[in-house]
């Protein structure tokens, strides 16, 4: 096991990483009293609920689990509202912690139920994708989505704890692992070149689950993401950077409906618009946005956005949370490893990155 520190100014805490972490009682007890509300969704309770349920209750946890259903579609208030049902109902105090068992979003809707339920409740992160695992697990942002915007109601609420037990990832199908993979090529891309050259070496391995490979890549992440949110805890400016590709991605899942395209999948396309966006203002080169796609490929995910009107690119685009007194802000890459955020207030230009891709 491999434990990194994430110091905020908020509060500090743990991310544990390893195998078999579900069944280690030492992780949980310090951060949880005699009752816990185990949030997770129907998929991930079939494989890991009863085994964590039995776990803590013969440590003498009294625990109840909360089952949404699974899917970005179902990360919304009614999902919420069910949340806060379950904890009214068993009687939770400001004691009782919630353990958010499962993938990016159950630990957003977790987590935003969390730091508003009697204005914060201890929450403990148990990411169970590869997605969750190096991303947003990671960092204290929780959210729900409304129709015009992803992740537009939220709060910044930094859990107890993230244990992460890569044992959940052999139970991921293929298409939720590649999505996840987007998240670590996201990293690299935006602040670590030769991180990139290693995710370009190693990729087959990563996709065959190497378990060392995997290791050493989801500590990576997680140690990067931990010196940033420690540096801009609100996203006030390097956390920026981490949005790379997803104001493009977050236009594809609202446009397309949330699930339609998985979180990853429209972030990878949304990363390969950021590349043109940032060889069209003369950041990059032709390879450069080559080598972005390539590597994006060996990982199986989409190279292409879908096509649908640019004004509705816009409308979705306008709505991103970086956008400033009306300006749209996007993150481009003043090379490979290398992120920045641009100020775009030329139309015909994205109309141009987005038509050409």
């Amino acid at each position: 096991m491999q434990t990194l520190q994430v110091d905020t100014p908020s509060q500090p805490y743990p991310i544990h990483i390893g195998k078999g972490l579900l069944a280690d009682f030492s992780l949980f007890a310090p951060h949880i009293g005699k009752k816990a509300a185990i949030v997770t969704n129907d998929t991930v309770a079939a494989l890991y609920l009863d085994a964590l349920t039995a776990m803590l209750r013969d440590n003498g946890v009294d625990t109840f689990a909360v089952v949404l259903e699974d899917g970005e579609v179902h990360k919304n208030h009614q999902s919420l509202g069910k949340i806060y049902d379950a904890l009214l109902e068993h009687r939770a105090d400001r004691q009782t912690a919630v353990l958010a068992l499962g993938g990016g979003v159950v630990g957003d809707t977790a987590g935003f139920a969390a730091a508003t339920y009697q204005r914060g409740v201890p929450l403990i992160q148990i990411p169970t994708t590869l997605l969750s695992q190096v991303d947003s697990s990671v960092g204290g942002k929780t959210a729900v989505n409304h129709p015009l915007g992803k992740n537009m109601i939220g709060a910044f609420y930094q859990p107890k704890a993230v244990i992460a037990d890569l044992d959940t990832l052999n139970t991921l199908p293929p298409r939720e692992f590649s999505a996840g993979m987007a998240e670590v090529i996201k990293y690299a891309l935006l602040g670590d070149a030769a991180f990139l050259q290693q995710l370009e070496t190693q990729m087959p391995q990563l996709m065959a689950k190497d378990a060392d490979a995997l290791a050493q890549t989801v500590a990576h992440c997680c140690r990067m993401k931990a010196e940033i949110v420690a540096q801009d805890e609100t996203e006030q400016g390097v956390r920026a950077y981490l949005n790379l590709g997803h104001t493009f991605g977050h236009a594809i899942e609202a446009e397309t409906g949330y699930g339609t395209w998985l979180h990853g999948e429209a972030v990878a396309a949304g990363m390969v618009l950021a590349a043109k966006l940032s060889q069209r203002l003369g950041y990059l080169h032709d390879d450069d946005v080559a080598r972005v796609r390539r590597v994006l490929q060996a990982a199986d995910l989409p190279v292409q956005a879908p096509d649908f009107p640019f004004e509705r690119w816009l409308g979705h685009m306008r709505h991103d949370k970086k956008v400033q007194h009306g300006q749209m802000r996007f993150v481009t890459l003043s090379r490979l490893g290398q992120a920045q955020i641009t100020t775009i207030d030329d139309e015909a230009l994205l109309r141009d990155v987005i038509a050409a891709a």
